[in-house]
């Protein structure tokens, strides 16, 4: 069996263990030195991170060539149009090349954390919310994709990474896992010993589970946004 984490990574926080002097790192918040971050995440995005011990799921994980499919809820500025959403379904060319077709719908404000600081919003002007899912990992991606359509992206968050998912984890919070270590390059689904279902959400404790874990007591339980 491997160790899998899932991380709520908070905003501003860099996605390394290194020590930096002037900013938060992984290792102010995991104390664990045989896991490696499966991707990354940017310092201004916020959400999930799956972290592991074996380097053949890192691999499974952060390959596009394993086409992952990764979800995030997207604050953007302005009232996101239907013709908006229709471009980044389809694909938008970026400077680095075409975007492959993504699943992407309006959604309501989610009901999450407090973000700190908050996002800046320009008086006279409406936010809007849209969840796009995507299995590429073209740098910056999802705000490249929203600025080329006309709604820059305001805030963004992780919720989802194949079958895993945040569920109730609030920023800097973790569960540590374990699920089948891989034999092959072929993906694998986790086994009924998991602590979540395979279609990513949490499933009930047993007396034998932890709580979420968190090296940095006292962050807000306010949910909203």
């Amino acid at each position: 069996m491997s160790k899998l984490i899932l991380f709520n990574k908070p905003f501003q926080v860099l996605c390394q263990f290194r020590k930096n002097d002037n900013r938060q790192t992984l290792a102010d918040f995991i104390s664990n030195p045989d896991v490696n971050a499966a991707g990354r995440l940017d310092y201004d995005s916020e959400g999930l991170l799956l972290l592991t011990d074996d380097g053949q799921l890192n691999h499974q994980l952060a390959h596009p060539k394993f086409e992952k499919l990764k979800t995030y809820w997207v604050q953007v500025e302005g009232d996101i149009s239907d013709d908006a959403i229709k471009k980044l379904i389809e694909g938008v060319t970026l400077k680095d090349g075409k975007t492959k077709p993504a699943q992407v719908k309006k959604m309501e404000q989610p009901d999450i954390w407090q973000r700190v600081p908050p996002i800046r919003e320009r008086k006279n002007i409406p936010t809007s919310w849209v969840e796009i899912s995507i299995s590429e990992g073209k740098n910056r991606q999802i705000r490249r994709m929203t600025a080329n359509v006309g709604f820059p992206t305001l805030r963004l968050i992780r919720a989802k990474i194949g079958e895993w998912s945040l569920d109730a984890l609030l920023p800097g919070e973790y569960f540590d896992i374990e699920v089948p270590t891989p034999t092959n390059e072929q993906p694998k689904k986790t086994d009924s010993k998991s602590r979540f279902s395979k279609s990513g959400t949490q499933s009930k404790f047993t007396p034998k589970d932890r709580s979420p874990r968190r090296n940095r007591p006292g962050r807000s339980q306010n949910r909203k946004a």
